[in-house]
């Protein structure tokens, strides 16, 4: 498949603090904390415009415009095929506008394992702007163990993110 979700290890530096938090067998949890320059509201509206950060790279098709993002209860983070068909990447489980946002879904190659996974992104008011903390918990059945897994989606996430830091502070500092 063209593009495919691959969790490839990438050498990047991490936006700020990154890591995995706990890793076993059948769970992991990876966190990343990312310092802005902007206050909380551009940023969460920068996090809920995902397609325009999103690397393409990261996805089935290999173009983030077939990506999709619903910021609402029941809202889906979604990857339309050009050809036909798609895939559900992520599902909108709570928002509290400006402030937090949880997805439940398995990225990437975790889809096709009997796992599930839930991404808790807060947003908190700094005195240099804000920060954005991302939990991505994952457990179930991984094929080879979560644990092998987790420090390179850590490494996906951090270079998301990346983007999504160079994106948010890019736009309107009001």
């Amino acid at each position: 498949m063209k593009g495919i979700l691959t969790f490839g290890l990438i050498a990047l530096s991490a936006p700020a603090a990154a890591g995995v938090v706990g890793a076993s067998a059948n769970g992991m949890e990876v966190r990343q904390v990312v310092p802005l320059v902007v206050k909380p509201e551009v940023a969460f509206e920068a996090f809920a415009n995902l397609p325009a950060w999103w690397d393409p790279a990261h996805t089935y098709s290999g173009k983030a415009e077939n990506l999709s993002f619903s910021p609402n209860p029941g809202g889906c983070f979604c990857e339309r095929f050009p050809d036909g068909g798609g895939v559900e990447h992520m599902r909108v489980a709570f928002v509290d506008p400006g402030k937090r946002i949880i997805l439940t879904g398995s990225l990437g190659p975790l889809l096709y394992e009997s796992t599930t996974g839930v991404m808790d992104v807060q947003i908190k008011s700094t005195a240099g702007g804000s920060q954005l903390t991302l939990d991505y918990r994952v457990s179930g059945f991984a094929n080879g163990g979560a644990d092998k897994l987790a420090p390179v989606v850590d490494q996906v996430l951090t270079s998301q993110l990346k983007r999504f830091r160079a994106y948010a502070t890019a736009r309107p500092k009001s």
